[in-house]
């Protein structure tokens, strides 16, 4: 899926895993208490961005995103500097 968004410089656009809505006892959680994971999957990068690629899944900073929604889509858009770990 191509993303209608171009980052620029050093940031890059993510799109924000879901969060758990069970856990591991089977017990099913309520939208809203359900943490959102600070974790995302990269959908476009900058041109100055070196460290992470297009794919990687990345661990980010708790408020240091900007969301954006696009025809129905969120998106977060976060500067390299405010990603924290890219998950092997």
């Amino acid at each position: 899926m191509k993303v209608p968004i171009q980052p620029i410089g050093d940031f890059v656009v993510a799109k924000q895993e879901q969060a758990e809505t069970k856990t591991a006892s089977g017990l099913y959680l309520p939208e809203k208490s359900a943490d959102k994971p600070k974790i995302a999957i990269v959908q476009a990068v900058g041109k100055e961005s070196k460290e992470v690629k297009i794919g990687d899944k990345i661990v980010y900073g708790g408020y240091s995103h900007n969301p954006i929604k696009i025809e129905g889509v969120e998106y977060l858009l976060i500067k390299q500097e405010d990603i924290l770990a890219i998950i092997k």
